[in-house]
């Protein structure tokens, strides 16, 4: 690639696409990823090679709920084929709202969305062992129904209900990484990895198989970070700054944290691993593999936190 451009992976929350409180419909799904255009403008103002990812949890989990609502007239689909399906819808919504903005502010750049599969271990034993929530807060008794009829796993999510878990391998390498490096250096602004990856294993023949789980999105970023030879990653979600003691009294925001002090924190358990701590391990992973530096902030405060004034900034 051109040394003179730097190239960074961006990592959108997919509660950021659909946001508490809301009915999530198409229209607000729409305007709230219009809602994150500035902090992916202020990028592309600075001439990155630019890689969106995008979370798709509550997606993924709406659509499984409405496969398995239908099961007894409409065939069921694969978990692994409905991180497809909401992979393919949100790059949609992305890489529309994306091309309105440059037209209108005289850009020239394409936009393209890349349905993007990502390898997992086969013999990761995660794959048997539901942990990574999905899908919308139920309440308590509601939970319990869902539980009994369609054996699903649910557990209790900080405090604010109940959710649908799923199991959730750590992600190896992506498959289109050549094809993403090709179009980075024809200046295509690309989509890809949406929902973590589409999960697959690789056969004894060197195949691969499409695996029912869901990919953590921040780690997956992180490996696509990597093998892309990145300088910087940045993970965007709900609040401006990582903090230790969040949501208490002590609460302790940062605005810098080298690896081994994120490492510390994260092995206190400040950061648990349905919110914060897969950031963290990702923004770690990453530094160790030769990138730069990672931003951690909302998509709001982007802009500031590029010139130093938001945002936490983990380094080496």
């Amino acid at each position: 690639m051109n040394a003179a451009k730097k190239t960074v992976v961006v990592a959108l929350g997919g509660n950021t696409i659909i946001r508490d409180g809301q009915e999530g419909n198409i229209y607000e799904q729409f305007a709230n990823t219009r809602g994150t255009l500035n902090a992916m403008m202020a990028l592309i103002q600075r001439d990155y090679r630019l890689v969106i990812t995008h979370g798709n949890g509550p997606q993924v989990g709406n659509l499984f709920l409405m496969v398995e609502s239908t099961r007894d007239f409409i065939p069921t689909l694969p978990l692994g084929v409905c991180v497809a399906d909401t992979q393919s819808q949100i790059g949609y919504m992305i890489q529309q709202s994306l091309q309105n903005r440059l037209v209108r502010e005289g850009i020239q750049r394409s936009v393209m969305t890349l349905i993007t599969q990502v390898v997992v271990d086969k013999n990761d034993p995660s794959l048997t062992i539901p942990k990574k929530p999905i899908g919308p807060f139920y309440a308590e008794d509601k939970a319990k129904q869902f539980e009994q009829m369609r054996h699903w796993k649910i557990i209790g999510d900080s405090e604010r209900g109940y959710r649908i878990v799923v199991p959730s391998p750590a992600p190896l390498r992506i498959v289109e990484t050549p094809v993403i490096q090709s179009l980075l250096e024809k200046n295509v602004i690309v989509i890809a990895a949406g929902g973590g990856g589409i999960p697959v294993v690789i056969e004894e023949d060197r195949t691969y198989e499409g695996v029912d789980v869901v990919v953590e999105k921040d780690l997956t970023a992180g490996i696509l970070a990597r093998d892309l030879g990145a300088q910087l990653l940045v993970i965007l979600t709900k609040v401006e700054k990582v903090a230790i003691n969040f949501n208490t009294p002590q609460e302790t925001t940062f605005d810098r944290l080298q690896i081994h002090e994120a490492m510390q924190y994260l092995e206190q358990g400040h950061f648990p691993s349905t919110t914060m701590g897969p950031k963290i391990w990702a923004a770690i992973d990453f530094l160790k593999s030769g990138g730069e530096e990672v931003i951690i902030t909302s998509a709001k405060k982007l802009p500031d936190a590029l010139d130093g004034k938001a945002g936490t900034r983990i380094v080496k």
